[in-house]
This record gives structure tokens, C-alpha cells and sequence, in this order.
């Protein structure tokens, strides 16, 4: 019954073309609508919260939820947490994943990659050689994550730049939470250095070698014993 009031709340969203942000019928509207008790209506809003599909507004109304994927990376950011205190690769399989998806799209963007891109591309690039230059010795988180966006965000897919992100923050939340992972600025830099240009060239089998090294050198840091007094931090996020 749960289930089936949910799928109808989102099939009244569908039918109407509501946008994200669009106020939905109030729970004595929905109750008719439905023919199901106040209860039944507002836990099922409360479910169809937790996934991002409505928004409850309390003393306004409920409204049209953003449709974010950030149920997603809780989601994989909580099952690869409780898989690697259950003794299992639940980092590298999430990290398998994220490679799969990259790897399978490199070969479109090469040769078609905007100037304007490119160009972004070279600043970050050159602002991750500066930071592995400086005295803190490592490229920064957020720099690789611009990076990335930057790469494929000329495909124009927004589905995708959102799952993209979502593989990118589920890693990298549970990668610091879990293990420090070793890094050499000099080949993360240089190995960035060579996706763009294979990119800029045109050249697709190049373009998706650069990648799988890049991934390569990641999941090879990850099997990179910890050393016995590195903190271990716990998932309270």
C-alpha cells in the first residue's frame, strides 16, 4: 500500500509536468485524491522526501522536490563504508565503476572539446602543477574534481555530470574518511597533462589509454599498505 501511494504521488507529478519547485496538492487534496487516510499520505511524502522527489515545507506545503542524485551518493558512500569494515574492496569497486563509466566516454570527446574548454582545461592542469609545486606538495581535491567536470561537460548530458559527481564525492567522501591514499603530485600531474592533450589531438585510442593509467596509478595507491599509526577515521557524516 506504501508503495503504491508513492508511485501514484510521482505518477500525478509526471502527468502534470510539474518542475522542481512546483507546489503539489495539499495532503487533504492528495487524501481524496487517493482515498487513503492522512497517514498513509504523509508517509509516503516523507519516503518520497528521502529520495529528493519532494520537499515538505513545513507550515508552507510540500513542493516538487530538486530530483538530485544526493540520495545516490549516501547511498554508495554508506554501502562502500560498512563494505570495508566487512573486510571487502568496497573503495576499489567503487572506483572500478567510476573508471567504467570515464573510460567509456573519453573516446567521444576527442578532437571535440571546445576552445573555451581547452583552455580551462590548461589553467587547471597548470594550477595543479603550481600546487604540487608549493610547500603543501600535493594537488588539491577539488582541482582533479574541476577537471573532470570540465572534460566532459561539453557532452551537454547534465544526467551525466550529475552521476559523474556523484561517483567523484561518494569516492573521495569515503577515501579520507577511510585511508590516507599516497600521492605523487609529479605523476598526477603529468598523467592529467597527457588526457588533455590526448584529448586535444584527436586521438581516441591515446585519449583512452591516458585514462586507464590515470585510473591504474589510483587503484594502485589504493592497494598501498596504510602504515600501522595512520588514523582510520570513522563515517559521521
Amino acid at each position: 500500500m506504501a508503495r503504491d501511494i508513492q508511485e501514484r504521488i510521482k505518477k500525478l507529478i509526471i502527468d502534470s509536468r510539474l518542475p522542481s519547485g512546483a507546489s503539489l496538492p495539499t495532503e487533504p487534496e492528495l487524501m481524496e485524491r487517493l482515498g487513503v487516510s492522512r497517514n498513509s499520505v504523509r508517509e509516503a511524502l516523507k519516503a518520497l522526501q528521502a529520495m529528493g522527489i519532494v520537499e515538505i515545507r513545513h507550515g508552507f506545503g510540500t513542493y516538487v522536490g530538486p530530483m538530485s542524485v544526493a540520495p545516490m551518493i549516501e547511498g554508495l558512500a554508506f554501502r562502500t563504508v560498512a563494505g570495508h569494515y566487512r573486510g571487502e574492496d568496497s573503495l576499489l569497486q567503487l572506483l572500478e565503476l567510476r573508471e567504467a563509466v570515464e573510460t567509456g566516454l573519453i573516446a567521444r570527446l576527442a578532437g571535440r572539446v571546445p576552445d573555451g574548454d581547452l583552455a580551462e582545461l590548461d589553467a587547471l592542469v597548470a594550477r595543479m602543477e603550481a600546487e604540487a609545486a608549493s610547500a603543501e606538495g600535493a594537488v588539491r581535491a577539488e582541482t582533479d574534481r574541476a577537471f573532470h567536470a570540465t572534460l566532459y561537460r561539453c557532452l551537454g548530458n547534465s544526467l551525466l555530470g550529475e552521476v559523474l559527481e556523484a561517483f567523484w564525492d561518494a569516492f573521495h567522501r569515503v577515501r579520507t574518511d577511510l585511508v590516507d591514499v599516497p600521492q605523487d603530485p609529479k605523476i598526477t600531474c603529468r598523467q592529467h597533462r597527457e588526457i588533455l592533450e590526448a584529448v586535444r589531438s584527436g586521438d581516441a585510442l591515446r585519449a583512452e589509454q591516458a585514462i586507464r593509467e590515470h585510473f591504474g596509478n589510483i587503484r594502485t595507491r589504493l592497494g598501498t599498505p596504510v602504515p600501522a599509526d595512520a588514523p582510520n577515521r570513522s563515517y559521521d557524516r
